[in-house]
């Protein structure tokens, strides 16, 4: 894999990480401080329904001693504490309750506005139609308290009623449409959220695939050139000590390599490392130095370029880096009686190609190996960055063979949605070669 996809999805791994952040900010302190804190949103409901109903009470019991309107009020409040828990019963509770406070108090004193808040309750908790029929039986109650109320108490005007009836209806109907409100957006909400986090699971695992597979190429191509150069020197440690040296020498430098390339993968789980550890290393600069390391661990490497230099896109370079490395180092590991392997780069254009061919003994397609099937996965899914294929088999005269094409990026990045096209036409015509993979 490249630095930019890495670059991308870590960027979109932290953008679904952070929706909850990006929510609060939305909300506002007030109702994140709420949100996180319901019962003391229930506190203020219960104070604002005490200072809105509780002066008629009073008034009521000041002109006649009549009790209940303040006892009606104080068993609404105790109700509304509970309307979280129970928000139908509490409903049903003051929606009953308004009828004897209203007819008791002659309609100085009532429950409706408890009312109001117990059915947004329940519209904020229960579906439309569950909503509907309580909101239904609700109205009922309450238009009822205003017919049970003697009709002397509205004096000359009898048609108040069907005037407060209006109201009534109006107002409950206003609670209900704000608690559908809320539901929706809570709801719609929590659907963000699990796709925040899908999201996020996601481009945890993609990070964690591109961390083993950088880990496959380093590991395996580091230790499989550790144990042949160790091989090769305890073969000539007695009759050329000297060039035993030199091998140790080389095995010495590959370790230290193989750490510094471990240091640099491991350094993207670091988040303070991200920035710093996506730097695409090594570049083409470190061909000649791959090329020289295989020939010392044995492997008779013939090499030829035609064509241009590849381009000064480091990414591009990475990806040709390590699908040569992956492709020798599976010779190195499963080739038997090597005498030549040629590896030839070339670019005509826009185009690369990449052929390594061997013509060592044991075909390694359907031969069950140590491999994890990664390498050849790895290597198509660097390919199909760049609009490119793999094709890997054994020779008609003996041997394996592994081809890849490549598309050079332009500079203005004309050819992404192209590529991204043909990288997803790339997966879908290797799905029947999955076969060749377990063999490497």
């Amino acid at each position: 894999m490249t630095d930019r996809p890495l670059v991308k999805e870590t960027a979109e791994r932290t953008a679904a990480v952070s929706f909850t952040e990006l929510n609060a900010r939305r909300l506002g302190p007030f109702r994140r401080f709420f949100r996180s804190h319901p019962r003391a949103m229930d506190a203020v409901v219960v104070l604002v329904f005490v200072l809105l109903s509780l002066p008629n009470a009073l008034l009521v019991l000041l002109d006649g001693e009549n009790w209940f309107g303040v006892a009606g009020v104080a068993l609404a409040a105790v109700a509304l504490a509970f309307r979280r828990d129970r928000p139908l019963l509490v409903l049903a509770f003051v929606a009953a309750l308004d009828i004897p406070v209203s007819v008791v108090t002659e309609g100085a004193g009532s429950s409706g506005i408890a009312t109001m808040f117990a059915l947004y309750t329940v519209a904020v908790a229960y579906p439309l139609r569950q909503t509907l029929l309580a909101a239904a039986v609700a109205t009922a109650f309450s238009v009822s308290a205003l017919f049970l109320i003697p009709v002397s108490t509205f004096g000359d005007a009898p048609g108040v009623i069907w005037l407060l009836s209006g109201f009534i209806v109006m107002f409950l109907a206003v609670a209900v449409g704000l608690g559908v409100t809320v539901r929706r957006d809570r709801e719609h909400e929590s659907v963000l959220r699990e796709w925040a986090a899908r999201n996020a699971e996601l481009a945890s695992a993609g990070e964690r695939n591109r961390i083993a597979r950088e880990m496959h190429d380093v590991v395996a191509h580091s230790l499989t050139v550790m144990v042949a150069l160790s091989d090769g020197a305890a073969v000539v440690m007695k009759r050329d000590p000297e060039r035993a040296a030199a091998v140790l020498g080389e095995l010495s430098g590959t370790g230290r390599t193989a750490i510094a390339d471990m240091r640099r993968v491991l350094g993207v789980l670091r988040a303070e490392a991200v920035s710093g550890s996506l730097e695409p290393l090594p570049a083409s600069s470190s061909l000649a130095h791959l090329l020289d390391g295989f020939r010392a661990a044995g492997l008779p490497l013939r090499v030829t370029t035609t064509g241009p230099m590849l381009p000064d896109d480091p990414a591009f370079q990475l990806t040709v880096y390590r699908i040569l490395q992956e492709s020798l180092t599976n010779v190195l590991r499963y080739g038997k009686g090597v005498t030549l392997v040629d590896v030839a780069i070339a670019r005509t254009g826009q185009d690369v190609t990449l052929r390594v061919a061997d013509d060592g003994r044991g075909a390694m397609g359907p031969v069950a190996s140590l491999g994890s099937g990664q390498g050849i996965a790895g290597m198509r899914e660097r390919a199909a960055i760049y609009a490119g294929t793999v094709e890997c088999g054994d020779r008609p005269s003996g041997g394996w063979l592994v081809e890849v094409r490549l598309t050079v990026p332009d500079a203005a990045g004309g050819t992404g949605n192209q590529r991204g096209k043909e990288k997803d036409d790339h997966a879908a015509r290797h799905t029947g070669h999955a076969h060749q993979d377990s063999a490497r």
